[in-house]
């Protein structure tokens, strides 16, 4: 039986960075025989983060956002699936608005306040969190270990892997007033020559969750 692997671009820009690694894992995961469905969180119906209204905490509903909106088919996905991809770019200094609603809704459904059994989650799923960004990589390894800690409690075992000082426009000089804080042509160097390696990595990443 084909494995399903959930892939979830958190980001809205069609084929830039996120977009392409979170392609490149898909890849890497179907590579292995496994079915990929895929969800663009900016392509959703109208949907919110978590509304806190503790119906995923009632017996019938344990590990269930019983929250209706756009996202509803993309927690759904994840319940069912073998494993999941979800990339974000970095917009100062956290992931996405979309992420995060997404991942409140996530989390919070498994959680149950009690110190004995703090997670209902019975079906735990491998993760790869892909985060894009304009600063190094290592900048916000703080910020994905918190992220990668919560997921490994609440939904599955978690890999990260960040593609740092991206690429951000084709042409710097066509913007209004001069970038001065990069260098164009450094930039558009790492594209040509580093991003390549992060896009195979990903595609390797992707794999991993299905061997």
């Amino acid at each position: 039986m084909k494995k399903k692997i959930i892939a979830v671009n958190a980001g809205p820009r069609k084929g830039w960075n996120t977009d392409t690694l979170i392609t490149e894992a898909s890849k890497g995961a179907e590579s292995f025989g496994a079915e990929v469905e895929r969800f663009d969180l900016f392509h959703l119906e109208k949907y919110t983060g978590c509304i806190s209204c503790f119906g995923c905490k009632k017996e019938k509903f344990k590990g269930r956002c019983i929250c209706r909106d756009g996202l509803t088919p993309v927690l759904d996905a994840i319940r069912e699936s073998d494993g999941l991809i979800i990339g974000s770019p970095n917009y100062l200094s956290e992931l996405t608005a979309s992420f995060r609603a997404l991942y409140e809704r996530l989390i919070f459904q498994n959680l149950t306040y009690t110190a004995e059994m703090p997670c209902c989650n019975e079906r735990p799923i491998p993760v790869l969190l892909i985060m894009t960004s304009n600063a190094p990589d290592t900048m916000y390894m703080s910020l994905l270990q918190n992220y990668q800690q919560a997921l490994n409690q609440f939904v599955g075992p978690t890999e990260i892997f960040v593609s740092g000082e991206t690429l951000q426009l084709k042409d710097y000089s066509k913007t209004d007033w001069p970038w001065t804080m990069f260098d164009p042509e450094a930039r558009l160097k790492r594209h040509e020559s580093i991003f390549p390696q992060e896009c195979q990595k990903a595609f390797e990443l992707g794999a991993a969750l299905v061997k």
